[in-house]
């Protein structure tokens, strides 16, 4: 039974398992998406949501809670100035799982964790594409105009 426990050690010490919380949830801030396994990621999202609760409110007290669990000075500003802002509204549940399946090596669901108004650079991958066809019809046209040197 799971009475009176209050959160999942990983199998690790405990200054192991800080800084496995501090590395990852500072891993979400700046990717603002990480693929990791099922249990990391339910433990590491407790650690992400109540973080940006905080920064939503943007003082002193907040700032020094939140550089105590965040060593990264650039994601604490992040998160103050861009992160929480976006999530102004919202009243929870900042961040979703994604499931991905089984690892093929042992057997452990993966997920994608992720920020809840992330979204992909679909465009960036399409204007490339769109590059390359062009650069491709391009060679084509020079070959076409090669070839037909013989011809009036």
């Amino acid at each position: 039974m799971k009475h009176r426990r209050g959160f999942n050690p990983l199998e690790r010490m405990s200054a192991h398992r800080k800084a496995l919380h501090r590395n990852m949830v500072t891993s979400l801030f700046r990717y603002e998406r990480i693929r990791t396994t099922k249990a990391k990621a339910l433990e590491i999202r407790r650690s992400a949501e109540k973080l940006i609760t905080r920064a939503k409110v943007d003082s002193v007290h907040n700032r020094r809670i939140v550089s105590s669990r965040l060593y990264d000075e650039g994601m604490v500003a992040k998160l103050f100035t861009n992160i929480a802002l976006r999530m102004k509204d919202r009243p929870g549940g900042y961040t979703r799982m994604l499931k991905l399946g089984e690892r093929p090596g042992d057997a452990t669901e993966m997920v994608i964790l992720e920020l809840v108004d992330y979204t992909l650079d679909i465009e960036d991958t399409s204007g490339k594409q769109a590059k390359k066809a062009a650069k491709q019809d391009s060679k084509k046209t020079k070959n076409v105009d090669n070839g037909v040197k013989g011809t009036p």
